[in-house]
């Protein structure tokens, strides 16, 4: 099976030749009430592991060395299948000659059981998840109908820490209902989250959700200082992570800009490395780096 034919069962994207997307999954069965995904894409269901496994596999043997997972909701991965699960597709992949580390897309907190936890300290494990927090307040989640719960999360994110892994986050601002009070309680919960990355969004109404009929709606303006304030806080964290990062960073090197090679580390943290020597593609090993607010930078 060649490249060409992967790129359109599978594979969603190619970053040169050293990272792969692989979609294994489409749709969701959760309803969140902001949420038109499920109305659009339907009820969760999985890609067959054979055919993953083979398409990874075909990629290594083609120079391919990290992969990412995607999809719509990829915890929910082999949930109509007893005999299947994220967590045995990965120690799947893991067997794969030639897969130096594997990314995850987007989690639920909900979905990481003791099978998954099991994994974190497996070498070709990225050591970042993005897990969907989406809100850090009790009544903010009650309105979104989330599943996830403040305290049940917290202990979970501090769990995964512990291992030493960066943690991302999905985050909505300004979804109807959120007061300033309910702001303020759940900036108070998210100091105490050990996260280092966050896509965050304002909130847009998506007509045929049940957030779309709810009042209480968020001014646009305050939206835009509660979405700053957030992103400041993450910041903070991320660098003082870094600024507490004790090993290696293990990165692959994906282009040249500016007169610098740029790749993501372990972490999922960006790193401009200085060399003189073409790096594209290939995998590097930084002991000693500058960390700077948005990113590091290195001399190779």
């Amino acid at each position: 099976m060649g490249l060409h034919s992967l790129f359109y069962r599978l594979v969603s994207e190619f970053v040169g030749k050293s990272r792969a997307f692989i979609k294994i999954q489409e749709g969701c069965d959760f309803r969140c009430s902001y949420c038109i995904i499920p109305h659009v894409r339907g009820d969760a269901r999985s890609y067959d592991m054979k055919l993953i496994l083979e398409q990874i596999s075909t990629l290594t043997q083609n120079g391919f060395g990290e992969f990412i997972l995607t999809g719509t909701n990829i915890g929910s991965y082999g949930k109509k299948d007893k005999n299947t699960s994220l967590a045995k597709l990965l120690k799947e992949i893991f067997k794969l000659k030639g897969v130096r580390r594997v990314r995850l897309g987007s989690v639920e907190p909900v979905q990481i059981d003791d099978e998954f936890k099991e994994l974190l300290s497996e070498p070709q494990m990225a050591k970042h998840l993005h897990i969907a927090l989406q809100h850090t307040s009790k009544e903010m989640l009650r309105i979104m109908n989330r599943r996830n719960k403040v305290l049940d999360d917290l202990e979970l994110f501090e769990y995964i820490a512990s291992k030493g892994y960066a943690i991302g986050t999905d985050y909505i601002v300004g979804h109807p209902g959120e007061s300033d009070i309910l702001w303020s309680e759940a900036m108070e919960n998210l100091h105490r989250f050990p996260l280092t990355h966050v896509h965050a969004f304002t909130y847009s109404k998506r007509d045929g959700t049940p957030s779309a009929q709810m009042k209480d709606i968020v001014r646009g303006d305050k939206a835009k200082i509660r979405y700053n304030e957030l992103i400041s806080i993450i910041e903070e964290k991320n660098i003082n992570f870094r600024k507490n990062t004790n090993e290696p960073l293990s990165i692959l090197i994906e282009q040249q800009k500016d007169g610098f090679y740029i790749g993501y580390d372990q972490f999922y943290n960006m790193i401009e490395v200085k060399s003189d020597t073409d790096l594209v593609g290939d995998w590097v090993e930084i002991k000693d780096y500058e960390i700077l607010r948005g990113n590091n930078v290195a001399k190779f």
